[in-house]
């Protein structure tokens, strides 16, 4: 991956907030890898939800929301950064 998507990505991955704690998803390592494949022309992002889920029955509830919210708004930074590519969820 060339220097310039590499900082884009670091620049989305910043701007897409936690909204509990205000902490950027690239601070918190939701986002494990980001891949990119040159034929599909697709973003492939890889994220790690599950070892930030709470021990609370009703708090995994909560925190599946808040993660499905972060997923939606990375969606939509990726596409508005990188409109010519497909973005897919890992």
């Amino acid at each position: 991956m060339n220097p310039e998507m590499i900082k884009k990505i670091d620049a989305v991955l910043d701007r897409v907030k936690d909204p509990e704690s205000g902490l950027s998803v690239l601070h918190l390592g939701l986002v494990k890898r980001v891949r990119f494949s040159d034929a599909q022309k697709k973003l492939f992002v890889f994220t790690d939800f599950q070892s930030h889920m709470p021990d609370c029955k009703t708090c995994v509830f909560i925190a599946k929301l808040v993660g499905d919210n972060i997923i939606r708004n990375l969606a939509v930074e990726f596409s508005l950064e990188f409109p010519d590519l497909d973005v897919e969820f890992v």
